[in-house]
């Protein structure tokens, strides 16, 4: 039986926004641009590059009031257009939406320093921004580059979504209490338009962000898991190393290669390293060439991956 879907790729996009207006946000995060007429859903997708089953599997788990992990199929969408929605999304939160809220604040209440209420309400946010900042940024650098490398037909033992999942904090739960931190105790003025502006901007803000932190439990994290049992069971794809023709072992990494991940992934400059392992420094570097050549990963983040899955150091030692 065919599941109900409330959007379907023959609708016109025009009629989805009007149904529901907040799904002009889900175009921007897969740039999609306005200016479409009367085409459909797939006119508008195919014309703008944008994988038309993603588009219309986000839309429609999110015109839904409640969710079950796994409810949209792996099969219903493209997960590399998925992660690319989570990190437009990721640009968005940083560099729009909260430097906006930030300053809206700043506008609201007194942050002269006079206001000790209006002082504490400003270092709350700035907190939780930061606090917003360190986890995207660590889903940008290491989840993503996790799966990236899933996509490329590489299943690392070790390590798998499910440790990123068990420790996925709800980011928006600080803004809620934000909100009732302001409503019910900062003083009220004779015209409260500003201050009702921006409660009414930090709800928007809280909902997005709990939205967003669904569309990755709900349908992201169930679509690596996937990911991961069909490489575990050896669907893998042709140019991975598991099928390629030449059945050649990787390459072993030297105990002394292995302590200079582990220094890279500490976030240590090559200075830093060659003083603590007694190196030149040009010795540093061509332990790390050697390295990017055996492992064929030459980014921070694929060697932080590669240190955590194979227990060269531990999730608290890298560093973000």
């Amino acid at each position: 039986m065919e599941r109900q879907v409330k959007y379907r790729e023959d609708d016109k996009l025009i009629d989805l926004i009007n149904s529901n207006y907040s799904l002009l946000m889900v175009m921007s995060r897969f740039g999609l641009s306005l200016g479409f007429g009367d085409k459909s859903v797939k006119e508008v997708c195919q014309a703008q590059g944008v994988d038309c089953r993603t588009f219309l599997a986000v839309a429609n788990f999110l015109s839904k009031e409640h969710h079950v992990k796994g409810e949209c199929l792996p099969t219903d969408f493209a997960l590399p257009a998925l992660m690319d929605y989570l990190k437009r999304a990721h640009v968005y939160f940083l560099d729009f939406n909260l430097p906006a809220l930030r300053r809206k604040l700043i506008e609201t209440i007194d942050c002269s320093g006079s206001d000790e209420v209006a002082t504490l309400i400003l270092k709350f946010f700035d907190e939780y921004a930061k606090e917003v900042r360190r986890h995207m940024e660590y889903e940008n650098r290491s989840v993503f580059t996790y799966v990236e490398q899933l996509l490329q037909g590489h299943r690392p033992s070790g390590y798998d979504i499910a440790t990123f999942a068990s420790k996925h904090s709800q980011v928006e739960s600080k803004l809620t209490e934000l909100k009732n931190i302001i409503i019910k105790y900062y003083p009220g003025k004779e015209n409260n338009n500003l201050l009702n502006s921006v409660l009414f901007d930090i709800f928007n803000c809280e909902q997005d962000l709990a939205t967003h932190c669904q569309v990755e439990d709900y349908m992201f994290v169930p679509a690596v898991e996937h990911l991961e049992q069909q490489l575990q069971q050896g669907f893998l794809r042709p140019d991975s190393k598991e099928n390629s023709d030449k059945g050649d072992e990787p390459e072993a990494l030297s105990q002394r290669e292995k302590e200079i991940i582990t220094c890279v992934v500490k976030g240590m400059t090559n200075k830093a390293i060659a003083e603590q392992l007694f190196l030149s420094i040009h010795t540093v570097i061509t332990h790390r060439r050697n390295i990017a050549r055996k492992l064929q990963i030459h980014s921070p983040a694929g060697l932080t991956i590669y240190a955590i899955v194979n227990k060269l150091v531990s999730l608290e030692e890298v560093k973000y």
